[in-house]
């Protein structure tokens, strides 16, 4: 098992003592950090900023949005620092939700699935720069058509100046769907789990394996890193770590998505909480927050948590390991935490 730091986005400030925390993440071995962005922070600054400091750690996005740069400008980031790193970069992408698609970026956010498709496919092509980079979209068409609104006709397509260190930047994919992580699994060199669960477990499986299954599937399940986001508390008071994370799963269930498209809370709906995400969300929706995260049972806050003793954190690690994870991405914001883990794995 991999640990990774995921630093994830900021909240109202930068987050407190980040520096020192991906130092200790380089000094004891993690094999990575990740940096996020919602509608505040983005992420490759940070990464940027922070990842100077270190030599080994591999430096990732977990995840950049789609919506928030055109293909092309997130290979010029990503070739830009890779070239920095050394090498050591992976573009994690996702779609973000069409309230934060439409809300911020001001961009429709139909056909995901095809976005996210047409996107990594520009993004392998400026990074292999073997031509000048052309696309018939619909999504992203290069260079824009004539015969588009506003067009002058002159656009030409272009191939980037600089040449990347790697053609092959791995890209890991943000998915919860079964269509999306197959594609995910046909497309990319990686899956980055938000809301990892072992009881769907299997059901990830099938839906990698029918991925990968696909004519011209670009790795094989070996081959393929599983990259699940959790939260990890060494505790001997499970209680509080669970109303520690309480509020987090009903703002993600009942707060960061409409009540037409929430792609959380229909993943906790899978893992059999149909109920509580119905009566989280409509608290949500009705302003009564307090009472939204009351709703929350402690075994859905457990569902995507690993939490306990030392020796029983380290069993529950060895389950996720056996389920298929390849790596944990930790949450974790004191060095003495990491250190921990460290050690345990």
């Amino acid at each position: 098992m991999k640990l990774a730091l995921q630093l994830g986005y900021w909240g109202a400030g930068p987050i407190a003592g980040a520096a020192e925390l991906v130092t200790a993440a380089e000094a004891n071995g993690l094999d990575a950090v990740f940096t996020a962005e919602s509608w505040g922070s983005d992420t490759y600054t940070p990464l940027a900023w922070w990842g100077s400091a270190t030599s080994r750690i591999r430096l990732g996005t977990a995840v950049s949005q789609l919506s928030a740069r055109p293909p092309t400008s997130l290979a010029m980031a990503a070739l830009t620092l890779d070239h920095l790193s050394g090498g050591r970069h992976i573009i994690g992408l996702g779609v973000s939700g069409p309230q934060v698609v439409e809300g911020w970026y001001g961009e429709p956010f139909a056909k995901p699935l095809a976005r996210t498709r047409e996107y990594v496919e520009i993004v392998r092509a400026v990074l292999a720069r073997e031509a000048p980079v052309r696309s018939d979209g619909p999504h992203y068409p290069l260079p824009y058509p004539a015969h588009a609104p506003g067009s002058t006709g002159l656009g030409k397509p272009l191939k980037p100046i600089t040449h990347p260190l790697r053609a092959d930047i791995p890209i890991w994919l943000g998915a919860e769907g079964p269509r999306n992580v197959a594609q995910t699994a046909e497309i990319a060199d990686g899956w980055l789990a938000i809301f990892y669960s072992l009881a769907l477990a299997d059901q990830y499986e099938q839906w990698l394996a029918d991925g990968f299954a696909r004519p011209g599937a670009r790795r094989t399940r070996e081959e393929f890193e599983v990259a699940a986001t959790v939260q990890v508390v060494i505790t001997d008071d499970i209680d509080a770590a669970v109303d520690r994370y309480r509020p987090s799963t009903a703002l993600y269930v009942g707060g960061m998505g409409a009540e037409q498209k929430n792609f959380h809370a229909e993943l906790y709906t899978r893992m059999g909480y149909g109920d509580a995400v119905e009566e989280i969300g409509r608290l949500f929706r009705a302003g009564r927050k307090e009472e939204a995260i009351a709703a929350v049972p402690d075994e859905m806050v457990r569902e995507t948590l690993i939490a306990g003793t030392a020796d029983e954190v380290r069993a529950q690690i060895s389950l996720w390991e056996a389920a298929g994870v390849d790596m944990l991405m930790v949450t974790a914001r004191d060095v003495a935490t990491i250190e921990t883990l460290a050690g345990l794995v």
